[in-house]
């Protein structure tokens, strides 16, 4: 299925959340994500179904000063 993340296309086999973000390597426990853009907790990421065209956004702290 086709689904853009962070703004790029993406080829994903992975059905839900949780699974799309280990294929794609988002694998950091400190990330936020956005579907649709609606904030996703991540306890939900498991139950979280993805759909083709979904928009997705993965947001990383950053370090720094």
């Amino acid at each position: 299925m086709n689904i853009i993340v962070n703004g790029q296309p993406h080829e994903v086999t992975k059905a839900t959340l949780a699974d799309m973000l280990s294929e794609l390597d988002f694998t950091s426990p400190a990330i936020a994500t956005a579907l649709n853009g609606r904030f996703v907790p991540r306890e939900d990421y498991s139950e979280t179904s993805l759909s083709e065209g979904d928009r997705l956004e993965v947001l990383a702290p950053m370090q720094g000063g």
